[in-house]
């Protein structure tokens, strides 16, 4: 019988996606609200390594990534991807921007020293569910001294200025 273990807790990301840079200024006020002081954040910067969301948010996107100081226990992945759908929701509701779906995107994971996990509210052959309507999905495991994609990574994560990004952040801050 396996003893069971106390849970590492685990570095809680954002990414955020959007037309607009103020949304995504707004989003990261609300956030840190929600989660505490933000210790990394990466640039904002052009975004567009697929067409996955040009109908519902149009084109000219910009990605910013925000790492919470505040470490969690993944269990709690669940709660805070409803909470950011809740965020997404009051920011297009508070802002006009005439495209009829999201004004922002934004996807809340975990980074450990083993992986990186992303929430979803989509199910696929390889995400778990967690619990609330939500799956989660390892998106990079850290192999060689540095994170690895999977066959099922995003373009962007499995990209080499994301990757660099996960590793700065797991040897700076996590």
């Amino acid at each position: 019988m396996g003893l069971i273990k106390p849970v590492e807790e685990a570095k809680l990301f954002t990414a955020l996606l959007s037309r607009e840079e103020r949304l995504i200024h707004a989003a990261r006020e609300r956030l840190s609200l929600s989660f505490g002081p933000v210790d990394f954040v990466s640039e904002i910067s052009p975004w567009a390594h697929t067409r996955y969301y040009k109908k519902e948010m149009g084109t000219g996107l910009k990605r910013q990534f925000l790492f919470f100081e505040r470490h969690i226990l993944p269990d709690t992945l669940s709660n805070i991807k409803n909470m950011t759908n809740d965020l997404e929701a009051h920011l297009k509701d508070s802002t006009d921007t005439g495209m009829p779906g999201r004004h922002i995107n934004i996807d809340p994971g975990y980074l450990t020293l083993a992986k990186v996990v992303l929430a979803s509210t989509k199910n696929y052959c390889h995400r778990i569910y967690i619990g609330n309507g939500i799956y989660a999905e390892v998106t990079l495991y850290y192999r060689d001294k540095s994170y690895q994609s999977l066959p099922h990574t995003y373009p962007d994560y499995g990209s080499r200025e994301y990757i660099d990004m996960f590793n700065r952040v797991r040897e700076e801050v996590l």
